[in-house]
C-alpha cells in the first residue's frame, strides 16, 4: 500500500512539476512569442538570428527539438501518471510499479537522446543530452519512483530555462 501512496504521490508532484515548469516565466516579451508558434519561429528569430551568432535554421531547429522534448516529457509523465492509477486498480507490488516507472523512464531517455541527435546547436545537443543522461539514471534508479519526486522535477524546469536560451 505504501508503495502505490508512494507512486500518487510521485505523479502528482511530477505533473506539478511539468505544468509549472512548461509555463514561461522569465521573459514574458520575447520567448513567449517565438516558441509557442513553431510555425512562425523563423520569421520571429529571423531579426534576433541575424544579430546573433546563430543561424536560423539552427534557431529554428533548437525550436523545434525543444517543443519535442517537452511534447516527450509531458506525454511520458501523463503515462506515468495513468499507469499509477492503473497500477493501484490492479494492486501491483512496489516492486511492479518499480519495473513499470524504469520502463517508462528508459524509453523516454531513449526518445530524449534521439531529439538531441536531431540538434544542431552544439549547445542544445548537450543539454537535451544530458536530459537524457539523467532520464536514464533515474531508469536505473534502485528506487525510481523516489527519484521521479526529487530528481526528475528538476529536468523540465532546466530544460525549459536553458532550451529557450
Amino acid at each position: 500500500m505504501s508503495g502505490t501512496t508512494a507512486i500518487r504521490a510521485a505523479a502528482l508532484v511530477t505533473m506539478t512539476a511539468l505544468a509549472a515548469a512548461c509555463q514561461s516565466t522569465e521573459e514574458p516579451t520575447a520567448e513567449p512569442t517565438a516558441a509557442p508558434s513553431a510555425t512562425a519561429v523563423p520569421s520571429a528569430t529571423a531579426a534576433p538570428a541575424a544579430t546573433a551568432a546563430p543561424s536560423p535554421v539552427t534557431a529554428a531547429n533548437t525550436a523545434a527539438v525543444c517543443a519535442a522534448v517537452d511534447k516527450l516529457i509531458i506525454a511520458k509523465s501523463k503515462e506515468i501518471a495513468a499507469d499509477s492509477a492503473a497500477a493501484t486498480r490492479r494492486q501491483l507490488t512496489p516492486e511492479q510499479i518499480n519495473d513499470q516507472v524504469k520502463a517508462d523512464l528508459a524509453d523516454l531517455a531513449d526518445d530524449v537522446r534521439g531529439q538531441a541527435a536531431r540538434a544542431e546547436d552544439p549547445e542544445i545537443k548537450a543539454l537535451v543530452g544530458d536530459a537524457a543522461r539523467r532520464i536514464e539514471a533515474g531508469a536505473n534508479s534502485s528506487a525510481p519512483v523516489t527519484w521521479l519526486g526529487s530528481s526528475f522535477v528538476e529536468i523540465p524546469q532546466r530544460l525549459t530555462r536553458e532550451c529557450r536560451a
